[in-house]
């Protein structure tokens, strides 16, 4: 998922860019391929019906979203299973589900190894050399993963997405860009690719690419999607609260589609006690009941409750929300807030130094890609 640091306000709690194929969605697809292949060249280990036993535990746990429980199964099944493979593999797919990066990077650096170079493997790899702060080996095991499955639609989503949460826009934008040319008629790659251009500044580029997916695909939850973020983008709330309504109408109620109707209703100017506020925080629960690790409807939530006076309420989901989005500074401002108003001064003060740290972090990420791209 990507949140930016550049917008203020509520375009800054909005995540714009496609995440429908989010860390839990591809833990689950991953998980399914991990647990059905057969890999072949396995070592002569012994297999054990406990091991086995631990292993189909930690594939169950994965396929529901739960990493951090899903790991010590996957351990514990090391080197006695027919299928070291899938342990392995999915060992490695938690550790990215729990932003533990390098220790995923060293488990699929040994299934390279192994002899198991595919494009699994270099697609996990390249997210969690992203996440790790490593850009330049997250493209190249990217380009290893494309090469594999060039018509994977999935693989340039889910590498842009890690690039993007780390603010790598110009490289998520070549990522996609290069999926563009294997899948031009992709409404998905399009409406990435215009949040990328967005957060360019080249928000004339992304204009084109969100129409582009809406006329690719008008009357899905990608279309609406697109249209609603291109008037949010320009800045015409209204009509984006209008796009984003019609699609829920007709029973696209995503939990993208129901953040940004949100970001626009409180854009907009809803406020305690109207309706429209009322609408904005519905819609923020039903956005996090679908997908309780969507950070940006976890911030703006906290932001409502915070202007609702609920500090205490506000900082569980804004705790939440930094865990799942540590490079974002904003739920850190809102958590400052929320502990000044409790009192807690002390804690306020950590929250600002943290917001501190993450802007000179972001500034010099947009220095660094400025140089590359005159590179």
């Amino acid at each position: 998922m990507h949140i930016s640091g550049r917008s203020r306000g509520w375009q800054a709690i909005f995540v714009a860019a496609l995440t429908l194929v989010s860390a839990g969605a591809s833990a689950i697809a991953y998980a399914a391929r991990a647990a059905t292949r057969r890999a072949t060249g396995e070592s002569g280990q012994t297999v054990s019906a406990k091991a086995e036993a631990e292993l189909q535990a930690g594939i169950a746990l994965t396929r529901n979203g739960k990493f951090a429980e899903a790991i010590p199964h996957f351990l514990a099944a090391r080197g006695h299973v027919a299928n070291e493979y899938a342990a392995e593999f999915n060992l490695a797919l938690c550790y990215v589900g729990t932003r533990d990066f390098q220790k995923a990077i060293s488990v699929l650096l040994e299934l390279r190894k192994a002899s198991h170079e595919n494009a699994d493997v270099e697609n996990l790899l390249s997210q969690a050399y992203a996440g790790n702060d490593e850009p330049e080996e997250a493209f190249k095991a990217f380009q290893r993963a494309a090469a594999l499955t060039p018509k994977d639609e999935k693989l340039y989503l889910l590498v842009a997405a890690a690039l993007l949460e780390k603010e790598e826009y110009s490289r998520g934008a070549k990522v996609v860009a290069s999926g563009l040319q294997q899948l031009p008629d992709s409404a998905k790659l399009h409406y990435e690719l215009g949040y990328a251009l967005w957060q360019l500044d080249e928000s004339g580029l992304a204009k084109q690419e969100f129409e582009r997916a809406t006329s690719l695909a008008p009357h899905s939850a990608i279309g609406y999607l697109a249209a609603a973020q291109e008037n949010f983008m320009l800045g015409d709330v209204s009509k984006s609260t209008q796009i984003a309504r019609d699609g829920i109408r007709e029973g696209l109620a995503e939990y993208q589609l129901l953040a940004l109707l949100a970001a626009a209703l409180i854009q907009d100017g809803a406020r305690p006690g109207q309706p429209e506020f009322f609408e904005a925080k519905d819609a923020l629960e039903k956005s996090i009941a679908a997908r309780p690790n969507y950070a940006s409807s976890q911030v703006a939530l906290g932001r409502v409750l915070l202007q609702e006076g609920r500090a205490d309420t506000a900082i569980e989901h804004l705790e939440l929300a930094r865990r799942l989005a540590p490079q974002n500074p904003t739920p850190y401002m809102l958590l400052a807030t929320a502990y000044r108003k409790r009192g807690q001064l002390e804690q306020a003060q950590a929250m600002l130094a943290m917001v501190a740290k993450l802007n000179e972090d972001q500034a010099k990420k947009r220095r660094q890609s400025f140089e590359d791209d005159r590179e």
